[in-house]
């Protein structure tokens, strides 16, 4: 005898919200790879390379793998948590900015500088740029989900994606 389950309406989108994120998570990832394949906020070295750094290289290629690599972990998980929150675009970017700001003070304050042997929570030119560009990977991000959610919405009609 087979059961009927019930699932709620915000449970059953998870999964939709998930691909939508993991799409906005590459196109912040992309944006952030950029400001960090150009940054060089302490050395004469880019960003990216240091990223690379984490599996012990430090080439770029590897670094973007590695940084498209966490960008989409972190784009399904912003999906996840925050998808049916930020399916309009002021709130997606308001929760994009905050969401960036928080992987900032996770991953360039505190995985990277650990990783690297060096203090972790400080301010300086580095973690300062990598602000920027994390701010600028969660506006992308958020952006990019929201206008995702619109176009699925016109597609199938509903007021919401």
């Amino acid at each position: 005898m087979a059961g009927t389950v019930h699932v709620s309406p915000r449970i059953s989108a998870i999964p939709v919200h998930v691909v939508w994120g993991a799409a906005a998570g590459l196109v912040g990832g992309i944006g952030f790879g950029v400001w960090m394949s150009v940054s060089r906020p302490m050395t004469d070295t880019a960003m990216i390379t240091v990223v690379a750094g984490l599996l012990g290289s430090a080439n770029a290629f590897v670094g973007w793998l590695i940084h498209l690599a966490i960008a989409l972990f972190a784009g399904i998980d912003f999906g996840a948590l925050l998808g049916q929150s930020a399916q309009r675009l002021a709130p997606a970017a308001a929760l994009g900015l905050a969401y960036g700001a928080v992987w900032w003070a996770v991953g360039a304050m505190w995985i990277m500088p650990a990783n690297r042997g060096l203090p972790v929570f400080e301010w300086n030119d580095a973690t300062r740029s990598s602000l920027g560009g994390h701010l600028v990977f969660g506006l992308l991000t958020g952006l990019t989900f929201a206008s995702i959610a619109r176009m699925a919405a016109k597609r199938t009609g509903s007021a919401r994606g």
